[in-house]
């Protein structure tokens, strides 16, 4: 059972497969917030916010990290005002990827990855917790099956951890990454996905947390947390480039260190 939130708006609406407009009718439906909307002076969003094509020269491919499917959007001069976003269509990976790259079963609207996403990025920020903000949330279902995609506020002037490994080395902000780490965990956030493409860092000392897709709420324990610190462990790994192996075990040991001493203290 999904809270009732009266921050949040849920448009249905539906669509045609098909460009000459003669495919079997789409069913969907876009969760919104609404305070967000409102104060760009808007009364709904509209399901073409979700296609980049729509966008045009507003629309760039996101470049690192993940598995495609991301774009930056520049809404204001294509007449949203919005500002800065990042669209995000679901994608799968894997095995699964060589069957459906884009589509879901279903199981409800409300488990839907971009709903749930929606709501799980919402309820980190009132637990105080460094996340985007969620503009929008769409499922187009066809059957059996759905898409989805998300719409986000996005962060500006930041470089993931992963850039910072490649060009800072141990000048990367190693404990702050432990840190932030600790801190999400003990919020009780289990990252499904924690690589070191999903900690973002500014010039100004900030930090962020991103790509909550498939997380979950959890009691803090240590399994699930070591399992997110091992993940995250063997992305710097993989992603190591030309440094040595030594140096990213020498980097990880600081990260880790930092994560400890943050955890003892409880905050």
């Amino acid at each position: 059972m999904v809270a009732f939130d009266a921050s949040e708006s849920l448009m249905p609406f539906r669509a045609v497969r098909g460009n000459d407009g003669a495919g079997a009718a789409l069913t969907g439906a876009i969760l919104f917030d609404l305070e967000r909307l409102r104060q760009a002076g808007l009364k709904a969003a509209d399901p073409a916010w979700f296609d980049p094509a729509s966008w045009g020269g507003h629309a760039q491919p996101v470049g690192s990290g993940g598995r495609g499917g991301a774009w930056f959007i520049d809404a204001a001069p294509a007449g949203v005002p919005l500002g800065a976003l990042v669209l995000r269509h679901y994608l799968r990976g894997g095995v699964a990827a060589k069957f459906s790259r884009d589509r879901f079963l279903w199981h409800g609207a409300n488990r839907t990855r971009s709903f749930e996403e929606f709501r799980l990025l919402r309820e980190a920020l009132r637990r105080k917790l460094p996340v985007p903000r969620p503009i929008a949330a769409i499922y187009w279902r066809d059957g059996l099956r759905y898409r989805a995609g998300i719409l986000l506020e996005r962060l500006c002037g930041v470089s993931p951890l992963a850039d910072l490994a490649a060009t800072r080395g141990d000048e990367a902000p190693w404990e702050a990454a432990g840190r932030l780490i600790s801190r999400m965990h003990r919020a009780g956030l289990d990252h499904a996905d924690l690589n070191a493409h999903n900690l973002l860092f500014d010039d100004a000392g900030r930090s962020w947390i991103i790509d909550l897709d498939r997380g979950q709420w959890r009691i803090p324990a240590t399994a699930w947390r070591e399992r997110n610190l091992s993940r995250l462990h063997r992305s710097l790994l993989k992603l190591r480039g030309a440094r040595a192996v030594d140096d990213v075990e020498k980097d990880y040991a600081r990260l880790r260190s930092a994560y400890d001493a943050h955890w003892q203290r409880g905050t």
